[in-house]
């Protein structure tokens, strides 16, 4: 292989392995928000019925 070919790979790799973290990261962050506000209307709710 070309010099030039496999930094192409390399860098298609890197590529693929930071699209898949991002997309980790974004969808952990997302369940977190979610979570967080059933939690805070769950509390509003439990204080506006007291």
């Amino acid at each position: 292989m070309k010099k030039s070919s496999k930094f192409t790979v390399f860098l298609s790799v890197i590529s693929a392995l930071a699209a898949i973290a991002a997309a980790i990261i974004a969808a952990t962050l997302y369940v977190e928000k979610k979570r967080k506000d059933e939690e805070e209307l769950e509390h509003y709710l439990d204080c506006s019925i007291q």
